[in-house]
């Protein structure tokens, strides 16, 4: 059901609310089609720089040598591989929560609701902190249990289990960096969360090599030097946005360390929406390590290959998460102020812009599928397996945009368990168990790719029935709001 908000104090008395706030954000007022470019660009900027951090490590490792380990960045990049879905799950719960937070916030901007506002936030940032408290004790306590049930391999797990602990311990700063993200973008501020990002980025870009491979007097860490990189990085970018959030948002709401205090009725708010999309966004944490394990029955090589073609597909995927970023808060913000033009024309255009994405994302995987492989220094095996992947997978993509698409307009209404069973469908539910019955045929390592874009053609199907139910009662819900404007004109 969705979540729709309930009527303000001025509506309870037969007219709209229109406040001077209301007038001048820009998500009420700029023509849409360029406030969906002008706001996607810099979260689309945000969510590809997002995925760097992972391809630099991976590239960088890849590169590792030892005389006494033929090889070593095969193992370095499985490593990676499998301490990888537990990265996406810290982002996973990062960003859900910061979904819940920005759809939330950005409907009570609509309203004109400052305190409420500011508690939104203040509570978003104190959840943040207790999310960190969940990956400190597994960084201390649960890695080598983690890694030991992908694989028995003694380097791979060693390498894991080293680079995953000092991503867990030390991920204070890539969890609260997001909630100051969204909190930027839920105002409008995308650049200034993009140039924070980007900060964070460009110091990890700098310091991998420096300190995988021990440059300038620094010691050679190995995979350690690459985690010590990332983490680094991010707490450069939760700097900044500590900074631009306290000196660009506190004119849509105060910004005081008193409304860090915790209140259960705002919490509950957030993770009405924000459970929802910490699912979502988890699902392909899970995805990743049922794929390791599915894959892990062919070869070591297969898993390799899974590894690199999905940190490569992020490029493209990321991209079109943050299109979806974009239109939450535009079309929550309109949907808020029941704005039916701009929905629609908000729906309209992101649904256009996430398409376009991902049909570039595969045309350039395409053709560029041979050089962009080329770049990691891995075994030939793997490298040919990442190119069938890349030719099998990638025809599926625009099926794939507009089911991103669909789950950023369901979360954007409050239909978080619609947008939920959405993304069961595209990553668990068909996914997984096609590709456990496609290694089992001859030719599995082939084969097993298609299960992929299967699985996305079978979502998309689901979604534009769940479009088809959610949308007579939003345009129910919209319609009654122009009515009321229309009696009070």
């Amino acid at each position: 059901m969705a979540a729709f908000p309930q009527k303000s104090p001025l509506e309870e008395k037969g007219g709209t609310m229109k406040t001077t706030e209301n007038v001048s954000n820009k998500m009420g007022s700029v023509p849409m089609n360029r406030l969906v470019f002008t706001m996607g660009v810099p979260m689309i900027l945000s969510m590809v720089l997002q995925a760097f951090y992972n391809i630099v490590d991976s590239y960088f490792v890849s590169c590792m040598t030892d005389p006494a380990v033929p090889n070593l960045g095969d193992y370095a990049v499985n490593a990676l591989t499998l301490a990888f879905p537990i990265q996406m799950l810290i982002v996973a719960i990062g960003v859900g929560t910061g979904v819940g937070t920005n759809a939330l916030l950005s409907r009570n901007l609509g309203e004109g609701n400052r305190e409420k506002s500011s508690r939104i936030s203040g509570n978003s940032i104190f959840l943040s902190c207790c999310t960190y408290a969940v990956f400190l004790l597994f960084g201390l306590l649960g890695v080598g249990v983690y890694i030991r049930s992908q694989t028995s391999d003694a380097l791979v797990i060693e390498l894991a289990s080293s680079y995953l602990r000092i991503c867990s311990v030390l991920s204070f700063g890539c969890v609260v960096y997001m909630i100051y993200e969204k909190l930027l973008q839920a105002t409008g501020c995308t650049m200034l969360a993009t140039i924070a990002q980007m900060s964070g980025v460009v110091v990890n870009i700098i310091l991998d090599p420096i300190m995988i491979f021990g440059w300038f007097g620094c010691p050679a860490m190995g995979v350690d030097g690459a985690a010590y990189a990332t983490v680094i990085g991010q707490f450069v970018s939760l700097m900044l946005g500590f900074l631009f959030h306290t000196a660009a948002n506190r004119k849509y709401f105060d910004t005081s360390l008193r409304y860090l205090a915790p209140q259960r009725s705002i919490i509950q708010e957030i993770y009405k929406i924000g459970i929802p999309a910490i699912i979502m966004q988890a699902l392909m944490s899970f995805m990743t390590y049922g794929v390791n394990i599915v894959l892990g029955s062919l070869s070591t090589a297969a898993v390799t290959a899974y590894g690199i073609y999905y940190k490569i597909q992020q490029f493209v995927f990321f991209a079109a998460f943050g299109m979806n970023n974009a239109m939450i808060p535009i079309i929550s913000y309109n949907f808020g102020r029941r704005d039916k033009m701009r929905v629609d024309s908000g729906i309209r255009y992101g649904m256009l812009y996430t398409l376009v994405i991902l049909g570039a994302g595969a045309v350039a995987l395409q053709v560029f599928a041979h050089q962009l492989i080329g770049i990691f220094a891995v075994s030939e095996e793997a490298r040919q397996l990442c190119i069938y992947a890349i030719r099998i997978i990638t025809p599926g993509y625009l099926f794939a945009g507009a089911n991103i698409a669909f789950q950023g307009i369901l979360q954007a209404f409050g239909c978080g368990v619609q947008s939920l069973l959405l993304s069961l469908i595209r990553l668990i539910v068909v996914a997984l168990p096609l590709a456990w019955l496609l290694t089992r045929l001859p030719n599995a390592e082939l084969l097993v790719w298609s299960a992929f874009p299967i699985a996305e053609g079978a979502a998309l199907v689901c979604a534009l029935v769940l479009m088809r139910r959610v949308g007579r009662r939003v345009a129910a819900f919209l319609a009654s709001g122009a009515e009321q404007t229309a009696a009070m004109e």
